[in-house]
C-alpha cells in the first residue's frame, strides 16, 4: 500500500489539521512503545478522511495543533481506543469530542471484542497485513512495511464505520453503542494516583496491619519516582521487593539491603534513604484502608442465585446477539440482585434489556426454567412443586 503522505515536519502538519477541521469524521490510530517507560512514547500518528491518508511522525512533529481537531465536532473513528486516547491526551492535551470506537460498536452486532483485522474479515472480506504489529516504531528510518502496516490499519476503517452504523440502526441499538463509546471517551486518565498504586500489586492486597501501611507508602513512593524518571514501576522496586520490605519494615541500609528483591547498591545510596523514609512513614501512619459502605447482603450467600442469573444473561446476549462481556459481568449481576442502588446493569440500555427481568425475578415476579436445551425467563405460577 502506497497512498498515504508521510508528514515528518510541522509545516506538513498545518494543512492537514485546517483539512481536519472541514470534515464531518475521520479515522485515526496511533503506535506507540510503553514497555521500557512509564508514559507511553507514540511512534507514530495515522488519520484518513475520505481521498486522504497521512502518517504523521512525531519524532519530528509537534503533535500539539491536532489539539483543534480534537475538540471540532468532527466523528473521529478509532478501534480499540483505550489507549490511543491516553496517548493523544497526553501528546495535544485532549480527546476527540465525539468517538466512535468499532471494538464496542460490534460487541453489538453479534460480535465478541473482535481485533481490527477479524473486523477487516468480516465486514471487507479483506486480510490486513499482520507481521509488522510487534516491530520497534521508534526505530527510524521506519521500513516500507512498517508504514504500508499502519496505514492499513485506518485505511478502510471509516468503511466499516458505515458497515456498523447501519447495522445498528436495523436493530435499533444506535444510542446503545454511542453510550458506551462515551463512557470509553470520558473514562478518567492521567495519571494514576500513587496512594492507590498498592492495589495493582496481587500479594499487597493480602497485607494486613503494619505490613500493608508500609506497602502502600512504599508503593507511592515508587510509582512517583516510576513517573519521574519515566521507567515502569517494576523497574524501580520489583513487585516482591515491595511486599518484602512491607513485611520486614527495615530501618537501616543493612536491613533493607537484605530483602529479597531490593538492590543492595541502591539500598546503601540515596534511593535507599528515600525507601527507608517511605517505610518510617508507613508505620507511623499505620494506615487501614476505609471499611466498604454496608450491602445489604453477602455476596457469598447470593453465589448460587448469582450463577442462575448469570446463565440466563449470557443466554439472552447469545440469543439478541450483543457481547456478553458488554452487556454485563459478574460484578454487574451481583450488584443487582445484591439490591445496589448503583448498580450498573439496573440503568440504560442494560436495565432494558436485562435489568427489569432480573429485578422481577429477584422480587420472585419471575422464575427461571430451561426449555430445549436454553434457560429461559418466564412468569412465575407460584405453585411449588415440593
Amino acid at each position: 500500500m502506497s497512498d498515504y503522505r508521510y508528514i515528518d515536519d510541522d509545516a506538513g502538519l498545518a494543512p492537514v489539521v485546517e483539512a481536519l477541521l472541514g470534515e464531518p469524521r475521520y479515522a485515526l490510530d496511533t503506535e506507540f512503545h510503553r514497555e521500557r517507560t512509564y508514559w507511553p512514547k507514540v511512534a507514530l500518528v495515522q488519520i484518513a478522511w475520505p481521498g486522504e491518508l497521512v502518517l504523521i511522525d512525531p519524532l519530528e512533529v509537534d503533535l500539539a495543533p491536532l489539539r483543534a481537531v480534537m475538540e471540532s465536532d468532527a466523528l473521529a473513528v478509532l478501534h480499540a481506543a483505550g489507549q490511543d486516547l491516553e496517548v493523544l491526551e497526553l501528546e495535544t492535551g485532549a480527546v476527540p469530542q465525539r468517538l466512535f470506537d468499532t471494538q464496542i460498536a460490534a460487541g453489538f452486532i453479534g460480535m465478541s471484542t473482535p481485533s481490527l483485522a477479524s473486523l477487516h474479515e468480516r465486514e471487507l472480506g479483506m486480510s490486513l497485513p499482520k507481521s509488522n504489529r510487534l516491530t520497534d516504531w521508534l526505530k527510524r528510518p521506519l521500513t516500507t512495511a512498517q508504514l504500508d502496516y499502519a496505514a492499513s490499519d485506518v485505511a478502510h476503517l471509516l468503511e466499516i464505520h458505515d458497515r456498523i452504523t447501519e447495522q445498528l440502526a436495523e436493530r435499533g441499538r444506535t444510542e446503545w453503542a454511542a453510550a458506551e463509546c462515551e463512557i470509553q471517551r470520558t473514562r478518567a486518565r492521567g495519571p494514576r494516583d500513587p496512594d492507590e498504586a498498592w492495589r495493582r500489586i496481587k500479594e499487597a492486597r493480602h497485607l494486613k496491619g503494619r505490613a500493608l501501611s508500609v506497602a502502600r507508602s512504599v508503593a507511592a513512593w515508587r510509582e512517583r519516582r516510576a513517573a519521574d524518571i519515566d521507567q515502569p514501576a517494576r523497574f524501580v522496586i520489583s513487585d516482591i521487593g515491595v511486599v518484602g520490605i512491607a513485611q520486614a519494615a527495615p530501618r537501616d541500609a543493612d536491613a533493607l539491603g537484605a530483602v529479597r528483591g531490593v538492590d543492595r547498591g541502591m539500598a546503601k545510596g540515596a534511593l535507599g534513604e528515600q525507601v527507608l523514609a517511605a517505610v518510617a512513614e508507613g508505620v507511623e501512619l499505620d494506615w487501614r484502608p476505609p471499611r466498604a459502605a454496608r450491602r445489604r447482603d453477602d455476596g457469598r450467600d447470593l453465589r448460587p442465585a448469582v450463577g442462575l442469573v448469570s446463565a440466563w444473561v449470557n443466554q439472552l446476549a447469545r440469543d439478541r446477539q450483543i457481547d456478553p462481556t458488554l452487556l454485563a459481568t459478574r460484578a454487574d449481576i451481583e450488584a443487582l440482585v445484591r439490591g445496589d442502588d448503583d448498580a450498573r446493569l439496573g440503568t440504560g440500555w442494560r436495565g432494558d434489556l436485562a435489568g427489569g427481568p432480573i429485578t422481577r425475578l429477584v422480587a420472585g415476579d419471575a422464575a427461571l426454567a430451561f426449555e430445549g436445551g436454553r434457560v429461559v425467563l418466564e412468569e412465575r405460577s407460584r405453585q411449588p412443586i415440593v
